[in-house]
């Protein structure tokens, strides 16, 4: 197995040729769909127009999506190709939250899950219009978690204004993301990342709430303080920042040196 591995790490050129090969077709697949039929005539031709008009190429390649818990904001980067910087293409407000400020940690506590996640699921016959989902519990949640604990799943980001625990958008905004996110998997983009964030940072009263709970909820501070650092990043250089779990459950960004690594080669983790 090591020598598979090895052998498949020789050659990055040929991996993304078979991934995009694999997702050749996942539009018209999708398309099979009535409810992703309706999103594309409503909004197909809406979007190119956006697009054209702040600049950017479409169909997108690469998606990047950050939400913030307390700000209830949803936010959409695009990008054409690896080296380039993602820009930003749209707000989207979020329409409910449920639970609070902190990680999700357990079946039925309705958290908002946050940290660094991707999507892994479409779904075209969503009970909410169209839904998006999430790889919650990643490796992180599972290693936080009591051993005896059910750390709980089918986390979405989907239609129809209503939260126990997920990302509600109108189903007209569920429309516009859910085609974004399958150009970019049509593309070939495997792993679109989902941030999530417990508020916006630098917001000063966001950030007078988060510190009220840092008494409230200290087994997040660490946490918090490695999205803060992701967020930081993300700003400045508008790339990924590379995401790895330690064997306590904990997130570790690392960040490439400017002299030694071109912060384009950045690169976001599955987490």
């Amino acid at each position: 197995m090591k020598k598979f591995w090895k052998g498949v790490g020789l050659l990055p050129g040929l991996i993304f040729t078979l991934s995009a090969w694999a997702q050749h077709g996942f539009l018209q697949q999708q398309l099979r769909y009535p409810m992703v039929q309706m999103a594309y005539h409503n909004k197909d031709s809406l979007l190119k127009a956006e697009f054209a008009a702040k600049g950017l190429k479409w169909p997108p390649r690469y998606l990047y999506i950050r939400s913030f818990k307390y700000d209830s904001q949803l936010e959409v980067w695009v990008k054409s190709n690896p080296e380039d910087s993602f820009r930003l293409f749209k707000i989207y407000r979020i329409c409910a939250l449920s639970g609070t400020m902190g990680p999700k940690r357990m079946q039925g506590d309705y958290q908002v899950p946050e940290g660094f996640y991707y999507i892994n699921h479409f779904n075209p016959r969503s009970s909410y219009h169209l839904s998006l989902g999430l790889n919650y519990p990643n490796t992180s949640d599972l290693l936080s978690i009591q051993h005896d604990s059910d750390p709980g799943g089918d986390i979405y980001i989907h239609g129809s204004c209503v939260s126990r625990g997920c990302i509600p958008l109108t189903d007209s905004q569920i429309e516009e993301l859910y085609l974004l996110a399958v150009y970019a998997h049509d593309a070939g983009q495997d792993f679109i990342p989902v941030h999530i964030f417990p508020i916006r940072f630098g917001n000063p009263q966001s950030e007078n709430y988060l510190s009220s709970l840092n008494d409230v909820n200290p087994d997040a501070r660490q946490l918090w303080q490695t999205l803060r650092e992701a967020y930081t990043y993300f700003n400045k250089a508008h790339q990924l920042p590379v995401i790895m779990t330690d064997t306590k459950g904990q997130y570790v960004m690392a960040v490439p040196q400017p002299k030694e690594i071109d912060i384009s080669q950045a690169t976001g983790g599955r987490g």
